[in-house]
């Protein structure tokens, strides 16, 4: 099974990223890293390929930085990487990047496209389903489960209420919850051995793709300080209770 894991170089995963004068995010400071949420993801296929056999390629788009996401991906377990460096994305919409990442994708064949729920610095949730649209295959969300069988994989989605299990054909693309499986750390054989594996470096250049930007960030502003609440008690607290469900339209 050749699977393919969208990975994302994210600066400062455990922070506030910082912001440039032109409302986009600094991703050359030097705290980025491969973002945490797509671990879940590569340990699912790193699974698989343990099990079944084949090849797990990681797939990135970013700037020179984001080799560092791509060598944690490679020292995990993942046999080689694709990575779109460009200053033609910079400030690339969610729409842009779904049709970078298909289009790299469409370059080599697999089975399955893994990939994280969301970024934790765009926070969107749209361009996996959004890839597998443009790449006309299905896509299932959320999952926390997959194997494969003979319609092509048996998946559990995760819901509200508890989880619902499909039938999926291949190829295909999911995206994997955070708790689906517990990513493995680097061994430091596997970084020394990340060295060496293939990187195929692609540019704008390589790939036909439409880069028009249809979203811009025009202002940013500081989201207000919460408030603190207030303390109803004494013989007018029902009331007092009862006016503020009221002003807030509960009831």
């Amino acid at each position: 099974m050749n699977v393919l894991v969208f990975t994302k170089f994210v600066p400062n995963p455990t922070g506030t990223p910082t912001l440039g004068p032109d409302h986009l995010l600094v991703r050359d400071a030097g705290d980025g890293a491969l973002d945490p949420g797509d671990e879940y993801g590569l340990e699912l296929a790193l699974q698989l390929n343990e099990a079944s056999g084949g090849e797990v390629t990681a797939v990135s788009m970013g700037p020179e930085e984001a080799i560092a996401g791509v060598q944690r991906a490679l020292a995990m377990g993942a046999a080689g990487a694709m990575l779109v460096t460009d200053d033609g994305l910079r400030g690339a919409d969610a729409l842009v990047t779904a049709r970078v990442l298909a289009a790299v994708a469409g370059r080599r064949p697999f089975d399955l496209i893994v990939a994280g729920v969301e970024s934790t610095d765009g926070y969107t949730g749209t361009v996996p389903v959004t890839v597998a649209e443009l790449l006309g295959i299905p896509s299932v969300t959320a999952v926390r489960s997959l194997a494969a069988s003979d319609a092509g994989y048996r998946i559990e989605r995760q819901t509200e209420d508890g989880y619902d299990v499909l039938e999926c054909p291949a190829p295909a693309l999911v995206t994997v919850t955070a708790g689906a499986t517990e990513p493995r750390y680097p061994s430091l054989k596997g970084i020394m051995a990340a060295k060496s594996k293939p990187v195929e470096r692609l540019t704008l250049a390589d790939l036909d793709v439409d880069v028009s930007v249809t979203q811009r960030v025009t202002a940013v502003t500081e989201a207000p300080a919460k408030a603190g609440g207030e303390i109803v008690q004494g013989d007018e607290a029902v009331g007092r209770i009862a006016d503020l469900l009221a002003d807030a339209g509960v009831i």
